[in-house]
């Protein structure tokens, strides 16, 4: 692969982890390392969990239970979303999740937001650091906009 092919790559990569939201994401990640392990560790590595490619994903069946990991990713990724609502808006805020057991084909749970449904949340994770940013940077622009009254919130 030419230098050129993989330069704009890198670039987008660089600047998807630039975005705030991603900052934030970041910064939720580094305060959970109570012993100092992940000290000294590149943005993109600590992310790294977080981007499950289009064949890994296949390689992961369709239906299955999540494990402890993948339910820290989604805590992880949910509270940034919360932060970045309270850091833009001023108003405080707190994801709720909570995952059960629907039947054998689904799970379900809340988040900030509305209700969702996912039957392979064992499988959580984005293509690219881009798609991560682009995915919270969503929510994050959705919440904030829906927020109609800030003054009643703040009362």
């Amino acid at each position: 692969m030419s230098d050129a092919a993989v330069g704009p790559a890198i670039n987008e990569e660089q600047a998807a982890l630039a975005r705030p939201f991603v900052k934030c994401l970041l910064r939720l990640i580094r305060a959970e390392d109570f012993d100092g392990s992940w000290q000294g560790r590149a943005d993109a590595e600590l992310l790294a969990d977080f981007i499950i490619t289009k064949e890994q994903r296949r390689a992961i069946p369709v239906i299955g239970d999540p494990d402890p990991d993948v339910l820290w990713r989604l805590d992880m990724f949910y509270t940034a979303v919360g932060l970045a609502i309270e850091e833009r808006s001023g108003l405080m805020t707190s994801p709720m999740m909570e995952m059960k057991p629907m039947r054998a084909s689904s799970a379900c749970f809340s988040r900030s937001g509305g209700w969702s449904f996912c039957r392979d949340v064992h499988r959580f994770g984005f293509e690219t650091f881009r798609k991560l940013a682009e995915a919270g940077t969503k929510l994050v622009d959705d919440a904030t906009a829906a927020i109609a009254y800030p003054e009643v919130a703040r009362a």
